[in-house]
């Protein structure tokens, strides 16, 4: 069966469409997308711990952030543009769950008194459905390593800026921290 040419013609188009928009437009879109809501990186790397979290950090800008911006009940990818990363060199205990060493994309699942925590083996490259708006995570629940609730916190005054940091204070936390809500998950070996 012979494939007429005006069909090879639109394939063709179509391949360097996709071509174009997977090497020249997304590139870019993420580059755009990190002067918004910059990429930072936190590291601790004491009591023979070597971690560290890599993770976009968006601003209140005088939105409502948890039950609205970030809604309750939905997975959420934990920062913007893609997802936040989770490294830890050596095994560590999360909540008494074990979590080898490795690089794990970080989601957690917002609640107004506690939060479930997921440490997922996949890193995809975006983390959110661009079908779907940006509103459903790209995130396979079956590559979940580790899954854990834990209560969330007030903060005094509201903070503008996401933040993901490690506290230590005797006991070892990577804190979560955004408008007026902080979540502390206990991490030890």
């Amino acid at each position: 069966m012979k494939i007429p040419k005006w069909l090879k013609i639109v394939g063709l188009l179509i391949i360097g469409l996709w071509l174009l928009f997977k090497f020249v437009a997304w590139p870019m879109l993420q580059k755009e997308t990190k002067k918004i809501s910059s990429e930072t990186t936190t590291a601790y790397t004491e009591k023979g711990y070597d971690l560290s979290v890599t993770y976009s950090s968006p601003s209140k800008k005088g939105r409502v952030i948890f039950g609205e911006l970030v809604p309750y009940d939905v997975v959420w990818r934990t920062g913007a543009n893609e997802p936040t990363t989770f490294t830890t060199g050596t095994p560590i205990k999360i909540l008494n769950n074990e979590l080898p060493a490795g690089t794990y994309s970080l989601w957690t699942k917002p609640r107004p008194k506690n939060w479930t925590i997921m440490f997922n083996e996949e890193v995809p490259d975006w983390g959110v459905s661009l079908l779907s708006g940006g509103k459903k995570t790209t995130r396979n629940p079956e590559k979940d390593v580790v899954q854990v609730d834990v209560v969330s916190k007030t903060l005094a005054s509201p903070q503008e800026q996401f933040t993901i940091a490690f506290q230590d204070t005797g006991l070892l936390h990577l804190a979560l921290s955004w408008d007026e809500t902080i979540i502390l998950v206990p991490i030890s070996k």
